[in-house]
């Protein structure tokens, strides 16, 4: 591994503490464009919008796509090209909600505009770009957080306070997962509508359109690292955060396509990642509800950590079958929360929950299974 790449990864939490002060006034109202109007795009929207946020443009290369976001926001202005929306003057921010391999060009042509950015995970379709990301975002005064919304959520920040103060002894293993019984043939019909496929590939290779790639761009090499970063980057977060550890120093990983046929990345997998102090896993499963959705356990020699949609709970050490829980929260993790905090700090320009460093540590180890997973070895940082 190169000089660079290792300078990254021990910066990957050395965020300045200070941005330049703003022009906004208290109640002003924040303007904004939305980059990629898919359904989590649209989402965003509404989740701006509720919070008093003005969309003056929307940019998608698919047109039902566009026309949907129109039909949100008429008043909006319409793009095809992201880097036209770039250039309105009245425009304080972007909202940027494209595939992966779409997110460093966007968030450093936004840069480059002089806009904040609100973009969605994971950071990065690599780890040479998460560097690339970090040094263009630190070379500018613009304010940039990433959709990790759960370090936002105030259940997780009461969770991390308990472990903090020692309330589960010494935590070796940390287990992460992920199980929904969604996986099915990816569909390959014609698309409905006009997509402009090349805007869409972007700097990825060229290829004739297959419409699966569009529909389900996750699932393949070229635009995503599929679920291993995509929710891999919201969980190994948390278990980072909470354990205060940055990038693991290696990974393992292996997975295979179940039931999601035509994806090149897999719908069953587990990982291994190794910190100097524990261990943790991270494991999906896209064929099986049991346990639906996710949850993390962070297991010490006093007490189990369990975080999950629902809230979280404490079980004493020495564990027994039945036995109450310490202590139990029910709480949402409520995207709003995230988004307040970067309109919020949009108008004091200090540092939003999930700067570039912290979204960079979150998909590192993800990135680093995927090389281990293809690769066939072990992935080793030096």
């Amino acid at each position: 591994m190169s000089t660079n790449r290792r300078s990254f990864v021990g910066a990957l939490g050395a965020a300045p503490l200070f941005i330049p002060k703003s022009a906004f006034g208290a109640n002003d109202k924040i303007t904004y464009g939305a980059i990629a109007t898919g359904g989590r795009g649209r989402y965003l929207m509404g989740k701006f919008k509720q919070l008093g946020a003005v969309c003056a443009a929307v940019c998608d290369v698919y047109e039902p796509n566009l026309q949907k976001a129109s039909d949100l926001e008429p008043e909006a202005k319409r793009f095809l090209d992201y880097r036209e929306l770039l250039q309105m003057p009245n425009i304080d921010c972007v909202v940027v909600a494209s595939p992966d391999h779409q997110h460093a060009p966007m968030l450093l042509a936004a840069l480059e505009a002089k806009k904040d950015v609100y973009l969605e995970k994971p950071l990065s379709h690599s780890l040479e770009q998460s560097e690339r990301m970090i040094k263009a975002v630190r070379a500018s005064k613009q304010v940039v957080q990433v959709g990790m919304q759960r370090r936002s959520a105030p259940a997780l920040i009461e969770a991390k306070k308990l472990v903090d103060d020692g309330l589960l002894g010494r935590i070796a293993l940390v287990k992460a997962q992920w199980n929904w019984n969604i996986a099915a043939d990816l569909d390959n019909s014609a698309l409905p509508g006009k997509l402009d496929w090349n805007r869409f590939l972007g700097t990825a290779p060229a290829r004739a359109l297959e419409p699966m790639r569009f529909r389900r761009w996750r699932y393949f090499y070229d635009y995503a690292g599929g679920n291993m970063t995509d929710q891999g980057t919201h969980l190994m977060d948390v278990v980072q955060w909470l354990t205060k550890n940055s990038a693991p120093t290696a990974a393992q990983a292996s997975g295979y396509v179940a039931k999601m046929k035509g994806s090149e990345h897999p719908d069953v997998f587990s990982a291994v990642f190794e910190y100097p102090n524990m261990m943790a896993t991270w494991t999906l499963d896209y064929c099986n509800s049991y346990e639906n959705g996710w949850a993390i356990f962070l297991q010490g020699d006093k007490a189990t950590l369990i975080l999950d949609d629902a809230g979280y709970k404490v079980l004493g050490e020495p564990w027994k079958r039945g036995a109450a829980p310490l202590m139990e929260k029910l709480a949402p993790v409520p995207v709003e929360a995230h988004i307040q905090n970067f309109l919020d700090c949009m108008k004091t320009r200090q540092e939003p929950n999930a700067p570039v460093e912290v979204a960079a540590a979150a998909v590192a180890g993800p990135h680093m299974a995927n090389k281990a997973m293809f690769d066939g070895r072990k992935f080793i940082r030096a």
